[in-house]
C-alpha cells in the first residue's frame, strides 16, 4: 500500500523559513509528478510548485522567487523549501504524487495527510 509521509511544517515569524518533505513508500514501479498544494481557511486547495511529468516545474506566481520544489527520486521524496515567509502562506500543505504502482502498473494521484504552515507575529 503507497503512502505519503510529510514532514517539517510549523510556525514560523514573517520572513523565517520552512522545508517540507514527503517520503513515499510501497510498491512504487514509477514516479509520474510530484509537488505540493495548499489549503488556506475558507480558501480551495491550490497548487504551490510541482514536478510535472517529463521534469518542468511549475510554480505558483505567489511563490516565485521564495519557494524552491526539488527531489530525490531514490529516496522517492520530494522537498519545499520555503523562504521569505509571509502571513498569507498561512496553511495546510499537501504533497502530492501520481504514481504508478508495481501491482497491475496502475496510475493513480496520493496525497499527504497535510501539514500546517503557520506563519504569524
Amino acid at each position: 500500500q503507497v503512502q505519503l509521509v510529510e514532514s517539517g511544517g510549523g510556525s514560523v515569524q514573517p520572513g523565517g523559513s520552512l522545508r517540507l518533505s514527503c517520503a513515499a513508500s510501497g510498491s512504487i514501479y514509477e514516479i509520474n509528478a510530484m509537488g505540493w498544494y495548499r489549503q488556506a481557511p475558507g480558501k480551495q486547495r491550490e497548487l504551490v510548485a510541482l514536478f510535472a511529468s517529463g521534469g518542468s516545474v511549475t510554480r505558483a506566481d505567489s511563490v516565485k522567487g521564495r519557494f524552491t520544489i526539488s527531489r530525490d527520486n531514490a529516496k522517492k521524496t520530494v522537498y519545499l523549501q520555503m523562504n521569505s515567509l509571509k502571513p498569507e502562506d498561512t496553511a495546510v500543505y499537501y504533497c502530492h504524487m501520481v504514481l504508478t504502482v508495481t501491482d497491475g502498473l496502475y496510475t493513480s494521484d496520493y496525497w499527504g495527510q497535510g501539514t500546517q504552515v503557520t506563519v504569524s507575529s
